[in-house]
């Protein structure tokens, strides 16, 4: 494939990102950096080690008071805690200056920024790289643990709680401290200083993976606050005025919010930016964020089982607490280079202290779920009952995660036989997990309709729902849907639907925000599953080379290559194809995919998809390159792939209304 330009690249004023765009700021001159002491990089470094002492010296004055039997004086601790924010934040304001003044003798600076890059992307390179992501991490963890110190529900709680829970949240805190210092300081100087940075890497100059990467860690940071609560009431002989579910509601809700949007954020980045055309592709980094994801999901099942009946206490505490190790696992995953993916953060020594962490927390929290009481012992309900389905889901949950988890670490554990181990591809988990998340529509379908004692409720509204799902499998199958899988999906996305809108008829579910919140959430997973079953096996796909004026059929849409272009951005050459659409005779746009050339990735060239969006049938293209005057094109019809953003978004939004505390005490039974 060539690179060189044919003589049709000559439009200059037409092009996206049209030189003029591309002002270099000089290196030398006028521009002059703001200097930045060596010794503020000192003196964050130093920030760093005292946060590390204010969490051990915190957990370790906790865990006296309690050898003592003396939780009377809770106030060091949250001293201790309210310094290790303070301490953090001092040492991200410094980071962040230094990357906002390109301050190359820092060399988490030189790794991830240059002068070229926009002031935005500089910023937000914060989080690009190991050690400052750890960092972010850190600080939002923090910030979120100080910031429950100021709320009544904190305040209501037994001071044994309190003091448990400080334990065991500066231990966590003082964990991230030493890796924070030691493995990964992002305050590494470097000296003579380099005019200008190495650049960041083009595939993180994108709206979604500015975004992407804190979603997870606010999603990650907001689980520690319920596990680290979860086990302190479990280990507290306190009497609390609440229990640990509602104590902690805002920070669970928040952290799956959270967490949900930073997963569906990164498929949109990987759609836009990576030029493939797809949203998912089962990478281990993807993989790593969905475990927690599944295993937080399966502890809000299991707790709306202990608030409404009074069951599963011990197994909340579990699945609640690892949820936060699985984060940590996650992160494991991602920077001790243990699993090959496009997007991890490559080699690092960090990854056998992660492990042992990990190893040593799964250990704890099984030792304090196992002594918890499990209160009043009850039969769980059978299978015909809405108390059986929840548990079926929690089950269904647990087993992907496993299924995701086992097929992810497959190239470590098949080098027990094998010189030469592979890993497992997404036909894969497409043929295993799918069937399993279909199975899940079908319980969320039925699940509204049968009665917490058993029976069914509202056999009207659920005959309702199974109308509308078999009206949508016959409109479906007529439609062209014939492969099993993708019409059983998308028929029982209609059922959820529909039976969601009819429960949202009913006064008591509108009044309830928690049971707002739970309807909505489940529209948006049936409204992304719809785009899933379509834009997946539905899609269509052309690869081609196109003249000056030649057409192509994808799908519904006739493809015209209408001219060729060249030009310069900011700190890249790109070429640029302009191609027109139609679809039934009809104008149906213009798009201009680019292949870029970045001036410190000079190995590699850029795509840029663009998309004609819809609701329907979305065109999307990607330049692959130019052969002999022709642009070579990717280009495809994907059905329904903007309802996965859509429902993304209706899931991430959600909880917010959810976000009040209830004061149903665990152990009372709502009405069936």
């Amino acid at each position: 494939m060539e690179t060189a330009r044919p003589a049709a690249y000559n439009a200059p004023d037409r092009r996206r990102n049209a030189p003029q765009a591309g002002r270099h700021i000089p290196l030398s001159g006028a521009y002059q950096v703001p200097p930045i002491e060596p010794a503020m990089y000192l003196i964050a470094h130093t920030a760093l080690v005292i946060a590390v002492f204010c969490s051990l010296a915190g957990a370790a004055a906790g865990a006296a008071q309690l050898w003592q039997n003396r939780p009377s004086d809770i106030r060091w601790l949250e001293y201790a805690q309210g310094g290790v924010s303070l301490m953090l934040a001092g040492a991200s304001a410094v980071l962040l200056y230094a990357l906002t003044v390109s301050d190359f003798s820092l060399t988490y600076v030189d790794e991830y920024t240059e002068r070229a890059l926009p002031l935005f992307y500089r910023t937000t390179a914060f989080w690009a790289g190991q050690s400052g992501s750890m960092l972010f991490w850190a600080l939002m963890v923090s910030l979120c643990g100080t910031a429950f110190l100021f709320t009544r529900t904190y305040r209501s709680l037994s001071a044994g709680t309190r003091i448990w829970f400080l334990t065991l949240f500066l231990t966590v805190m003082a964990f991230f401290g030493l890796l924070l210092s030691t493995w990964n300081d992002p305050f590494v100087m470097q000296s003579p200083a380099p005019a200008d940075g190495q650049g960041l890497n083009p595939l993180l100059q994108n709206p979604g993976m500015i975004f992407h990467p804190p979603l997870l860690f606010l999603g990650y940071g907001g689980f520690i606050i319920p596990g680290c609560l979860a086990l302190a009431q479990a280990l507290s002989d306190g009497d609390d005025g609440m229990h640990w579910l509602e104590a902690a509601r805002p920070f669970t809700l928040t952290g799956w919010l959270f967490l949900t949007a930073g997963i569906v954020l990164g498929g949109w980045w990987a759609y836009m930016e990576l030029g493939w055309g797809g949203y998912w592709a089962w990478d281990p980094v993807e993989n790593a964020s969905l475990i927690p994801w599944l295993i937080g999901t399966a502890a809000l099942h299991t707790g709306i089982v202990e608030q409404r009946r009074g069951k599963l206490h011990r197994t909340n505490i579990f699945l609640m607490s690892l949820t936060t190790v699985s984060a940590f696992f996650a992160t494991y995953l991602v920077r001790g280079n243990v699993v090959n993916s496009v997007h991890g953060y490559g080699e690092g020594s960090v990854g056998p202290v992660l492990l042992a962490f990990v190893i040593a927390s799964l250990a704890v929290i099984t030792a304090v779920s196992l002594c918890a009481s499990a209160g009043r012992k009850k039969e769980l309900g059978g299978i015909e009952t809405r108390e059986g389905f929840v548990v079926l889901t929690v089950w269904l949950l647990l087993a992907l995660c496993i299924i995701i988890l086992t097929a992810t670490l497959w190239p470590v554990i098949s080098r027990l036989w094998s010189a030469r181990p592979v890993g497992l591809d997404a036909n894969f988990y497409n043929r295993v997990c799918l069937p399993l998340f279909t199975v899940l529509l079908g319980i969320l379908a039925a699940c509204p309709w049968l009665k917490w004692g058993g029976g069914l409720r509202e056999w009207r509204k659920a005959l309702a729902a199974g109308c509308a799902m078999c009206g949508a499998l016959a409109v479906f199958w007529h439609a062209g849907v014939h492969s099993a899988l993708p019409l059983m999906a998308a028929s029982l996305c209609a059922a959820v639907i529909a039976g969601m809108a009819l429960l949202l008829s009913e006064k008591g579910i509108r009044r309830s925000a928690s049971s707002l919140t739970a309807v909505l959430v489940h529209i948006g997973t049936a409204l992304l599953a719809l785009g899933i079953a379509f834009s997946g096996p539905y899609k269509k796909e052309v690869e081609t080379e196109l003249a000056i004026g030649a057409s192509a059929s994808v799908g519904p849409f006739t493809v015209t290559l209408a001219n060729l272009y060249e030009g310069r951005g900011a700190n890249f050459d790109f070429i640029e194809a302009e191609l027109k659409l139609s679809r039934g005779g009809d104008a149906a746009g213009t798009v201009s995919p680019q292949r870029r050339l970045y001036d410190k990735f000079t190995r590699s060239s850029f795509s840029e998809a663009e998309t004609v969006p819809s609701l329907g049938n979305e065109f999307y293209a990607t330049l692959l390159g130019v052969s002999g005057g022709k642009a070579v094109l990717r280009m495809s019809s994907n059905p329904l792939v903007n309802w996965i953003w859509i429902g993304g978004a209706v899931m991430s939004l959600a909880p917010f209304l959810g976000l009040r505390r209830r004061r149903t005490l665990p152990g009372s039974t709502d009405g069936e």
